[in-house]
């Protein structure tokens, strides 16, 4: 894994100044290329591209980064792996490519000789995000994997263009103007995460996944959908499988174990995340299958009632036999990693199961390189509890009237969850398994959230926001249409609606946002084999009957793994991976949110509105409310703030 940075000035330059300008960007991404660094300048064309090195494949010298294509038309930095490279390699050199190294960069640069750059990205199967300079065609070209694992921001600066794995090398260029942009912080408010193309700055965006962008010197701009998510899943409605439940479950063996196959080819050491649940254990049992030594296995654990899956976990290694390593984390190890959290997430990013997976970032990179991970399962195979839960509460509140359903919920929303909790404990015996949940009165005062919702994608929009109307928080606010690249299409079927935009907006801007940030700032390199292309392609055709069954999602998902682990290790209640925010901001962290949330800190800047956030605030310490989920995105926000703007 590499941090990818560079500029690209309409006015030109001298080398001298292209490289002062362009070094700094490249320090400000060190931490994701630790072995190596680069830089290319074409004085005359005004373009400079920076690279930091994170070796993986090919540790020699030939592996260097920027690479010019052997034609000299094409200079390249990458950030990623191409999966697929040995086979392209193979069909490159019978046209008559010859290769001096064994990288996948340079087979990259041969496939755009070859095809050209569209073409190439449309063959090339992988995690990446791609700089092109096009000597003859005079454009630089940005491009960004399928699903969104790797990240690119670009935009203008006076009449240059920059961009970089991060926003931290942007800033780094002369000129560069903090500018926020209220939009994104009122999304930022609602989702917890800035959503694709907006960025925190104003005039800077996220390339959004499946795409590449073509930038002229005179800063026109030009898009190229190259994988077309709406596409797939509408492809994948119209021609279902037409398999038996057995004939499903084999043809998920058969991908999968090629997924995780291709995701172990490494020149460094390599293991995975385990936590005992579902997608992690599946991946580790298909690496295990496939692997003659034991896979080295990485989990952190809390001596917290509710937040630990260190047991689940080392269960699992034990009867996998692998070499397991568990950390228990304390509190104050845990809580130890919130003032890195600005620097490590350089726009605001309040999923704070961040805090966990930085843990498990660091954990797993004092013994290996190269990490893999579940992520995915859930979008794929309707892991998430809204998926089933949705429908379920459209079905029963649509018959109630608006004025009864606020009511009920008002009702709710006035008693503490921790009441709550004790009534669910005395009842919970008696309730099948299926119904069994973590944190009943958070969720309870979750769903009294929801239920004033006027449609069923109007109930996915309450469920996934942390904030109802975040824009009576932001001075001068005014939210965009949420959607963003899921207004395109809506599949058939609720859940598959939700499935949708989920793919398209949470899993690229939340979940993978928070494992690349993660294991960056350790220099870790994580691999999704749950999210190869040619499985998510492949999910959109299974039917609804066999992701979701007997009330519980991911039913194929378990029946795979059931192959190579017992029912009894892995048939639990889904367990989120988190730690206590809830009741750190009544106890050891008071002190720290109530200096960024007071009505001084709140309004510095012009940006917020302090007195509906000193309300939340007051409610949650009071236990009124356990209003953690809305509390964290303006701690997180007030932090950032800090950070790069004081």
């Amino acid at each position: 894994m590499c941090g990818i940075t560079g500029l690209w000035q309409r006015s030109g330059g001298s080398v001298e100044q292209l490289r002062e300008r362009v070094d700094p960007m490249i320090d400000a991404i060190s931490h994701r290329g630790p072995d190596d660094d680069g830089r290319w300048v074409d004085a005359a064309a005004g373009i400079a591209l920076g690279f930091r090195r994170l070796s993986i494949i090919d540790l020699s010298p030939l592996g260097h980064q920027p690479m010019t294509s052997a034609d000299g038309r094409y200079t390249v930095v990458f950030n990623g792996e191409i999966y697929n490279f040995q086979e392209l390699r193979a069909e490159l050199g019978a046209d008559g490519h010859r290769f001096r190294g064994g990288s996948d960069t340079e087979v990259m640069l041969a496939g755009f000789s070859q095809w050209g750059i569209a073409r190439g990205l449309e063959r090339m199967a992988g995690m990446f995000a791609i700089a092109v300079w096009d000597t003859e065609a005079r454009t630089l070209t940005l491009a960004r994997d399928r699903i969104g694992k790797k990240p690119v921001y670009y935009g203008r600066v006076g009449r240059a263009w920059v961009f970089g794995s991060e926003l931290k090398a942007l800033r780094r260029y002369p000129g560069f103007r903090a500018e926020i942009e209220p939009r994104a912080v009122t999304e930022f408010l609602r989702f917890s995460y800035v959503p694709a193309p907006l960025s925190i700055y104003r005039g800077m965006y996220k390339l959004r996944p499946g795409y590449a962008v073509t930038l002229f010197a005179d800063g026109r701009s030009t898009e190229l959908c190259y994988w077309d998510a709406a596409k797939i899943a509408r492809d994948g409605q119209r021609e279902p499988l037409a398999v038996d439940d057995g004939e499903a479950v084999d043809q998920l063996d058969t991908l999968l174990r090629d997924a995780v196959a291709r995701r172990m080819v490494a020149d460094v050491p390599l293991g995975a995340f385990l936590s005992g649940g579902l997608d992690s254990s599946t991946i580790v049992a298909l690496m295990q299958a496939q692997s003659a030594r034991p896979v080295k296995t990485f989990t952190v654990g809390f001596d917290i009632p509710g937040y630990n899956e260190a047991e689940a976990a080392k269960a699992v290694a034990a009867h996998l036999h692998t070499e397991h390593t568990e950390l228990y984390v304390t509190p104050e190890q845990a809580r130890a990693v919130i003032p890195m959290l600005p620097t490590i997430y350089d726009e605001p990013f309040a999923d704070s199961s961040q805090i966990p997976t930085y843990l498990v970032s660091q954990l797993a990179r004092s013994s290996v390189t190269v990490s893999l991970s579940g992520d995915g399962g859930d979008e794929l195979f309707s892991g998430y509890n809204r998926y089933f839960w949705g429908p379920g509460i459209w079905n029963r509140a649509k018959h109630l009237p608006l004025a009864v359903r606020r009511a009920m919920c008002a009702a709710v929303e006035h008693t503490p969850p921790e009441y709550l909790d004790r009534a669910y404990a005395v009842i919970e015996r008696a309730l099948p398994a299926s119904w069994r949940v973590r944190l009943p009165g958070y969720k309870l005062h979750k769903l009294a959230g929801v239920l004033p919702a006027a449609d069923p994608m109007a109930l996915y929009q309450r469920l996934v926001s942390a904030w109802q109307h975040p824009e009576s928080l932001v001075v001068r606010a005014v939210e965009p249409p949420s959607d963003g690249a899921a207004a395109q299409y809506l599949p058939d079927g609720f859940c598959e609606q939700m499935m949708f935009r989920d793919l398209v907006t949470y899993l690229p801007d939340d979940i993978l946002v928070k494992v690349d940030r993660a294991s960056m700032a350790v220099s870790l390199e994580v691999r999704a084999p749950l999210l190869d292309h040619r499985l998510v392609e492949w999910a959109w055709r299974l039917p609804h009957t066999q992701r979701v069954r007997n009330g519980s999602g991911k039913w194929i998902l378990r029946q795979l793994l059931h192959r190579y682990v017992p029912h009894a290790l892995v048939d639990r209640p889904k367990m989120g991976f988190g730690v206590p925010i809830d009741h750190w901001l009544r106890g050891p962290l008071r002190e720290w949110a109530e200096d960024l949330l007071s009505e001084r800190a709140l309004e510095a800047g012009g940006l917020l509105h302090a007195a509906p956030i000193r309300r939340v605030w007051l409610g949650h310490l009071r236990g009124h409310r356990n209003d953690h989920t809305r509390l964290w995105p303006i701690l997180m926000f007030q932090a950032w703030r800090h950070r790069w703007l004081s």
